[in-house]
């Protein structure tokens, strides 16, 4: 991958972009590419859909460059556009994703199980950790470098419902800042809190569960 472009100021790059660099866009596409169709699977159900959605986002960059006013940042505005093109293609195939404020039908289960908690009726401390979230610091570092490890999170991020995936997806795995997670998949920060938490809980469930940590 060409690094010219990797520490480039934005608005330059978008010069080179507009001018119709060749190798700009193509260290683009090499650079995120598969991060789009990663973020594509949250709303589409197989791998064709996917790479259908992240296509036609490089096409909607190319012809959008000279529109594009910069109000974020290049890579929020990419992956705005493939968030809009993958819901469209996950209606046309039955399988919309709900990212509304009132709509809590996606998940009604705890983000932590409740059995970790005391009783609600003990005498001190209702409702405080009864086990704690294990320490991972005493971990020898090569099970954090254990492919298998690797897979584990991957899958467990995988079986997570769409909204979810998609926010632990870009915030968690792509490095995007809360207030450009809301941007990109049009939610509010409040919205994208809840579902941050609630994936991080679950991930961390099956981690815990591997690695046989619980008390």
């Amino acid at each position: 991958m060409n690094t010219l472009y990797e520490d480039m100021d934005e608005a330059l790059l978008l010069e080179y972009l507009r001018s119709g660099d060749e190798d700009a866009y193509t260290w683009l596409v090499q650079k995120y590419h598969a991060s789009l169709v990663r973020l594509a699977l949250s709303f589409v159900q197989d791998a064709r859909l996917a790479e259908e959605a992240a296509q036609e986002t490089w096409i909607a960059v190319l012809k959008g460059l000279d529109r594009f006013e910069a109000r974020s940042s290049i890579k929020t505005w990419i992956f705005s556009i493939l968030a809009h093109r993958a819901k469209t293609l996950g209606q046309r195939e039955n399988r919309v994703v709900s990212f509304s404020e009132l709509d809590d039908v996606f998940d009604n289960a705890p983000a932590v199980n409740p059995e970790r908690f005391r009783p609600s009726n003990a005498v001190s401390s209702a409702d405080h950790w009864a086990t704690f979230p294990s320490s991972w610091d005493r971990l020898p570092e090569e099970i954090f470098i254990f492919q298998e490890l690797l897979h584990i999170v991957q899958d467990a991020i995988a079986a997570l419902p769409g909204n979810q995936r998609a926010v632990i997806t870009l915030h968690d795995v792509d490095g995007f800042s809360p207030d450009e997670v809301c941007n990109i998949l049009g939610i509010s920060e409040t919205n994208q809190r809840v579902l941050l938490h609630r994936s991080r809980s679950k991930v961390r469930e099956v981690l815990e569960n591997y690695l046989n940590l619980e008390n």
